[in-house]
């Protein structure tokens, strides 16, 4: 399934994509997260009673996920981008942290803060939490998996270099655009093998595949689990291929006016502008 928020008219809402059509989640649908949370059945119980569908153009998407207690990503988790960005693959995958306010959705613009200059791409596989997960051992982290969507983990390099963490240069208003549905695992299976591209003003700039992970989904979900526990809607970003501007010669970061387009095989696509800060 395919499970998308969405704007239509004055309400805000949730359905299921199905080609170019969405069915809105019956009226008194506990929320997209709550519904993924109670499991296949659930979903498959709501779905048979949808009645009322749009045509998905005429609707405006939304992040798929608000709210969540906690962003968690995994730095340099792909070798070809650790190699590019001058740095050695972790022993243990690399844990930091965005705001949640940092989301916005797969149509969204991407706003440029006036403290950076180097602001950059990062197209990313992004897993949703279905489930409360604690201490979770990796031949069960699937479980724990309600579905994956696509990531753009927006950086200032700028400002992740003089800071010395990562924290502040990812986590500016519009730097974590989500979307454009939660893709449920029963069709995506543990993220492997899938195309990941991004674009920027229609030029090819990542070009990667989540095969390529230095840890994979299952072992991301586990050790993330053994820090802390992972609720309903939590979601993780598990690192980005290379590609990305800052390890290009010479360096390219995004400017007004720029379009950035992030695919995923199988998920979708998020479509952003990039605009300036009025302040």
């Amino acid at each position: 399934m395919k499970l998308a928020r969405l704007i239509d008219g004055a309400d805000t809402t949730w359905g299921f994509v199905e080609g170019l059509d969405v069915w809105l989640a019956p009226t008194g649908s506990p929320s997209l997260t709550s519904a993924l949370a109670a499991g296949p059945d659930t979903l498959a119980l709501l779905r048979a009673s949808a009645s009322n569908k749009r045509v998905l153009s005429d609707v405006r998407l939304m992040s798929p996920i608000e709210n969540p207690s906690k962003i968690i990503c995994i730095g340099l988790n792909y070798g070809e981008h650790a190699r590019e960005s001058g740095l050695t693959v972790p022993k243990e995958p690399m844990v930091f942290a965005k705001f949640p306010s940092s989301i916005v959705g797969p149509l969204d613009n991407i706003v440029l803060p006036v403290q950076s200059s180097q602001v950059d791409w990062e197209a990313e596989l992004a897993i949703v939490v279905g489930r409360r997960a604690e201490n979770v051992d990796e031949n069960a982290a699937l479980d724990y998996v309600g579905g994956y969507l696509i990531a753009n983990d927006v950086s200032a390099r700028d400002i992740q270099a003089s800071d010395g963490q990562w924290v502040r240069a990812k986590s500016f208003t519009s730097f974590c655009p989500l979307g454009p549905w939660v893709t449920t695992r029963d069709e995506v299976g543990d993220g492997s093998g899938l195309k990941i591209q991004l674009r920027v003003n229609g030029v090819l700039k990542q070009d990667g595949n989540t095969s390529d992970l230095v840890a994979d989904v299952r072992r991301i979900v586990s050790f993330c689990s053994r820090i802390s526990a992972l609720e309903a809607g939590d979601v993780i970003l598990t690192g980005t291929p290379a590609g990305t501007g800052v390890g290009m010669k010479p360096q390219q970061f995004l400017a007004e006016g720029d379009h950035v387009e992030t695919s995923i095989e199988g998920l979708g696509s998020l479509s952003n502008r990039v605009v300036k800060a009025t302040r």
